[in-house]
């Protein structure tokens, strides 16, 4: 990794940090002019109480437009300068929302040979996403991606990443993770105003980069860390309570020591609120076809044509000001930052007037009227761009009491709204903190030319399959995305599909195997292994589902592989509701060895629900095949021009195979799940995919084996482990804490002993060979097994692979140093003459 830091910003006499800094004794250390770039602030949110508030960022305080957009083009000049003009041809500027789409912005023209894209929280009809991430410590987690090319993030240049700060690395690490999976590349390059990492996090950069293969560069204005003693976030939350609590308002402003001043109030002199008269429109003259900001990409050419439309657009402005106008503010919209700061440069170029920059924002800040305070004052008002979240309050900090002669608000087309007017909107608000308030609105843009992802034939699609006409599940568990066959008859005897699948004259999801039927002593088993492991696996539900919200969705569309992911995912959703309140949606699809997951049940979600959202749920990993495969089918699916924006990465309940991030446990012990079939699954059977049943715009095919209900237990497997879900919730608590900062990273420790085996054993294909507890069993109650390994010592967890076995006529040999507790093995070269036991009739390969 290169690191590269300097230091733009001389430290002021006064630092904007000092008041947070005396009371919770948090601290800077690094660059001499760290200070000058960065004040603190305190807010009410949950998971970090003070805020990093940068001088120079255009966010939060008003700043000259020509020092911030320098603090972004400069840094895009060295990323340029690393790249080389190649590379840099073939980069793609990514910024975050809401507060870096300026800056990223900035940095894009500073590399001036790449497209820009920024990260965005306002869905827009009719535009399909490329994928979204999560920001851990933000009050407002959830970004978009929605180029309106869905090639621009497809290519294998370098991403340039663009952030205020760079703190812990998380929502860096998440947008990487979540990109690479689908659009894997050699090289990264991460741009930051501040790099705030600690040591520990600084390290966690450079094991990621090593994990996924890539080189990582960080770019940064300024370096240091911050310093936080004990307990800040409960001291800091009772701070921001004292003072919110003056007024009983959080909209006023405070003074040290004093009850805070009511200056969000309106100035008698200049009118009260809502009398908006000196609120003037000003026509900018916006050049048709060029984009308002980065939100669906905005290109080299673009930005050519924007440079010769502003000085014509600025004239406009300063025409309409009042002559007097000596301190000028130019306030834009959340995430409409880059176009108002362009304004502002050229404004400040062609006008004597002090010219300062700022944005409104989302972010609640405590407002404190001290100078060492970064957060002086604030107004509150109504969103008017009607967000998707809802109806809510935005801010403008530092506005109020500026000093300000005149302001132009700029804002988009679609935040031009009745409650911009309104008495208590921003124009009001503007209004009564100065003399003149010009408005001026840029077009929003939509691209024209927006794919059709959601195809006739997605809506031409059948509902899911549900209980109890579809499966013995209750219909809210889990909606079954098949098409149902259970009037054809499939079934084969287990010894002539072994002869076809390995003489390569039929697929093993041509037909289905007869289904075992237990015996008194094999149920018996069940039940006492249900028993014995019900808490185990109620925690690793636990822990599984949590990592889930933890890292992919706060909302996740649970989507289990079929069928043994089912119900994981039926008890995944289960948790959801028990712990969070949560009623997730849950699908079960198909997917199929050597011949990927069913493209139309992707076409299905990704027109009800967002595929980011889409989290993919199984029970285990074995050696990791179905990962692999579930990996190469999205790649193909939308190189074939399927919807975009799936993450790959499976959730599993264990991961013996070490083959993905996302599980509930790493050991290799009994499922009980595992130990049946249908009679464990809802009474549906494995998926069929045959080209006679299943046309080119069907579901997979799967049967209801209602015949089976007498010895159905799916019901009662999932109720005996929901059961638990509270003895086992501390435990979960602790676990989650402990993998979320632990290295997850797969080390497909499974597969190098799959191939190990398949040699040593002389069976040369690792499709025979089927290691843990969930498949051992499988290949017992499906395949023609050879013999089964099993791990010395092992005990209760093998009860059940022993007793099956043994009514096979099966051998299990015990061996040392085994990474599974067991491993089944198929029969190699399988034919009707062989014994199924010994091998004798098995020829060399």
């Amino acid at each position: 990794m290169t690191h590269i830091s300097e230091n733009p910003v001389p430290e002021t006499s006064v630092w904007s940090g000092s008041w947070v800094a005396e009371r919770l004794g948090v601290g800077l250390d690094g660059d001499d002019a760290l200070r000058g770039m960065l004040g603190l602030a305190l807010r009410r949110n949950p998971k970090r109480a003070h805020l990093l508030v940068s001088n120079v960022l255009g966010k939060h305080v008003p700043q000259l437009p020509s020092v911030v957009y320098a603090a972004g083009h400069d840094l895009g000049v060295r990323v340029r300068n690393l790249l080389g003009d190649e590379e840099a041809g073939r980069a793609v500027v990514l910024g975050y929302a809401e507060t870096a789409t300026g800056l990223g912005h900035a940095v894009a023209d500073g590399v001036a040979l790449a497209p820009y894209l920024h990260s965005t929280r306002r869905p827009v009809e009719g535009v399909a996403r490329a994928g979204g991430f999560e920001e851990s410590h933000s009050h407002a987690t959830s970004h978009l991606l929605l180029p309106e090319d869905p090639r621009l993030l497809a290519g294998d240049g370098p991403l340039v990443l663009v952030d205020d700060e760079f703190s812990t690395g998380n929502t860096v690490l998440n947008t990487v993770r979540a990109l690479h999976e689908r659009f894997p590349r050699e090289r990264y390059v991460i741009v930051a105003l501040v790099d705030m990492r600690s040591p520990e996090d600084q390290g966690r950069l450079d094991g990621f980069a090593r994990e996924i293969g890539a080189h990582v560069d960080l770019v940064a204005a300024a370096s240091g860390t911050v310093r936080l003693p004990d307990g800040v976030l409960e001291k800091g939350q009772a701070l921001v309570a004292e003072h919110e609590g003056h007024t009983g308002h959080a909209g006023h402003t405070g003074h040290e020591g004093a009850a805070a001043l009511p200056v969000l109030q309106p100035r008698q002199e200049r009118g009260p609120v809502g009398h908006v008269d000196r609120v003037e429109r000003v026509e900018l003259g916006w050049p048709a076809g060029v984009p308002d900001g980065g939100r669906h990409g905005f290109t080299p050419a673009h930005r050519a044509a924007l440079d010769a439309a502003l000085p014509g657009m600025a004239a406009r402005i300063a025409g309409a000001l009042p002559a007097d106008a000596r301190r000028v503010l130019v306030l834009g919209f959340e995430e409409l930052m880059y176009a108002p700061l362009a304004l502002g440069v050229e404004l400040e170029r062609r006008t004597g007037a002090e010219v300062r920059f700022s944005t409104t924002t989302r972010s609640p800040v405590l407002a404190v009227d001290d100078p060492g305070y970064a957060i002086r004052t604030r107004l509150a008002f109504p969103a008017h761009d009607d967000p998707a979240d809802g109806p809510g309050t935005r801010y403008a900090y530092n506005v109020a009491g500026a000093g300000f002669d005149a302001v132009v608000a700029v804002v988009d087309s679609v935040a031009d709204t009745p409650e911009l007017h309104a008495p208590d909107g921003l124009l009001a608000q503007l209004a009564a903190h100065t003399g003149h308030v010009l408005l001026a609105v840029i077009p929003s843009y939509t691209p024209e030319c927006v794919p059709e992802y959601v195809s006739e034939r997605s809506r031409m699609l059948p509902e899911p399959l549900r209980g109890p006409a579809f499966s013995s599940y209750a219909p809210e568990d889990v909606g079954w995305l098949l098409q149902d066959l259970s009037d054809v008859t499939l079934e084969a005897p287990t010894e002539e599909r072994e002869e076809a699948i390995q003489s390569g004259g039929a697929h093993y999801a041509e037909s289905l195997p007869v289904e075992y039927q237990p015996s008194e002593r094999y149920q018996e088993l069940f039940r006492a292994a249900l028993d014995t492991s019900a808490a185990r696996i109620a925690q690793a539900v636990g822990t599984v589902t949590e990592t889930v919200l933890a890292e992919r969705s706060p909302r996740p569309v649970l989507v289990s592989l079929a069928r043994a992911g089912t119900p994981v995912g039926v008890l995944m959703r289960r948790w959801a509701a028990h712990r969070h309140g949560l009623d997730l949606p849950h699908y079960a699809v198909s997917i199929v060895r050597g011949r990927g997951i069913d493209a139309n049940a992707l076409r299905w979600l990704a027109a009800h629900h967002d595929p980011a959202d889409v989290v993919f749920v199984d029970g285990w990993t074995g050696k990791g095949a179905i990962t692999r495969e579930l990996a190469d089918a999205v790649r193909e699916f939308e190189s074939a021009g399927g919807p975009i924006g799936f993450n790959p990465e499976i959730a599993v309940l264990a991961d013996p195979g070490s083959c993905v991030r996302t599980y509930g446990t790493r050991e290799d012990f009994l499922i009980p799940s595992a130990c049946l079939n249908s009679t464990v699954s809802g009474l549906i059977s494995r998926t069929v995919l045959r080209a006679d049943l299943v046309g080119p715009d069907d579901f997979h095919g799967g049967k209801f084996y209602r015949e089976l209900a007498d010895a159905d237990v799916s019901r009662h497997f999932v109720d005996a482990v929901a059961a638990r879900f509270g003895e086992v919730a501390d435990a979960v608590d602790v676990r989650v804490k402990e993998l979320l900062s632990a290295d997850r990273a797969p080390t497909w420790e499974g597969w190098a002993a799959v191939e190990r085996i398949s040699e040593e054993y002389g069976i040369h294909d690792v499709n025979l060979v089927k290691p843990g507890v969930g498949e051992t069993t499988r290949v017992l109650l499906r395949r023609v097994p050879w013999k089964i390994l099993a791990r010395k010592g092992a005990g209760a967890d093998l009860d059940h692979v022993r007793l099956l076995a043994e009514q096979r006529g099966v051998p299990v040999e015990e061996v040392d140093e085994l990474p599974y507790t067991c491993v089944g093995l198929i029969h190699p070269q399988y034919t009707r003459g062989a014994t199924g036991a010994d091998g004798k009739a098995v020829a060399s390969r």
